[in-house]
């Protein structure tokens, strides 16, 4: 079969980023998100600039049969991933007891369980091609979330996963990385109802997602096991990991207070 990329998330923010600088690598991409146009839209940005045609699959992949329905449609192309880059991801502010229960599962089927079926189901591939498989987390996978609870959980998650994964796999010629961003202006902060101009996407931490892919990118061919992109993020994760847990947790109370649209009174 013949080896490809495969990006989830891939229509908009770092995805859409990740796959511009794959592309420019001369890897041929398999690109997954919900939305086919603007899968359809990258793809042909992509070919237009001399990178193969990218496979585009519309898939959403909070449903329970997504990836079934990946790995059909690469069989029936005779493509199999080399590289597998799990960016697709989404967050929620406010009480985990006052948000939607159902959207906070599909945020688990997302951010947690597709990714963790994509990465074993795609195994096997990724070691015969000595490829690798780079995990978009965050900053916030390093510390609990109070008003974002379920997120800031399944990036830590995400986290773990992947050093574990780099532990296992290193011995094997499989590089695993876990990519810990910062504040990044993308769409997601919209989505995850936080109020316009408060979540620090355009303060000194954040860094642009061409920026974050490029290092993600760089990270995953280097075989690293962990990078936080920025250096100021780099002193806040540091900060995170040395502060007692029962401060952490009530300054990112007070900061998500602050950005949520959810009432405060109920943070």
């Amino acid at each position: 079969m013949t080896p490809v990329t495969l990006i989830t998330g891939a229509s908009s923010g770092i995805g859409t980023e990740l796959a511009r600088v794959f592309a420019s690598q001369g890897h041929e991409l398999v690109l997954v998100a919900r939305r086919q146009r603007e899968l359809a839209d990258l793809a042909e940005e992509l070919a237009s600039k001399g990178a193969k045609r990218p496979i585009v699959l519309a898939v959403d992949l909070a449903q329970r049969d997504a990836i079934a329905r990946i790995v059909a449609e690469l069989k029936s192309r005779n493509r199999e991933p080399a590289f597998l880059i799990n960016d697709a991801g989404f967050g929620l502010a406010g009480p985990s007891t006052v948000l939607d229960l159902g959207d906070q599962l599909a945020m688990i089927d997302v951010n947690v369980r597709a990714l963790t079926e994509l990465t074993l189901t795609f195994a096997a591939s990724v070691i015969r091609h000595r490829g690798g498989i780079l995990n978009v987390a965050s900053i916030v996978s390093f510390m609990p979330g109070p008003g974002m609870a379920v997120y800031y959980a399944s990036k830590a998650f995400v986290l773990s996963f992947s050093e574990a994964l780099h532990a296992e796999l290193s011995h094997r010629g499989v590089r695993v990385t876990a990519l810990c961003p910062g504040p990044v202006a993308t769409g997601f902060q919209s989505r995850a109802g936080i109020r316009a101009g408060t979540a620090g996407e355009t303060t000194v931490l954040a860094i642009s997602p061409r920026r974050v892919a490029d290092i993600g990118y760089d990270a995953l061919m280097r075989g690293k096991r962990v990078v936080v992109a920025g250096a100021g993020n780099r002193i806040v994760v540091f900060f995170m990991r040395h502060l007692p847990h029962a401060l952490l947790m009530a300054i990112m109370r007070a900061r998500l207070r602050h950005i949520s649209k959810v009432d405060a009174q109920t943070l």
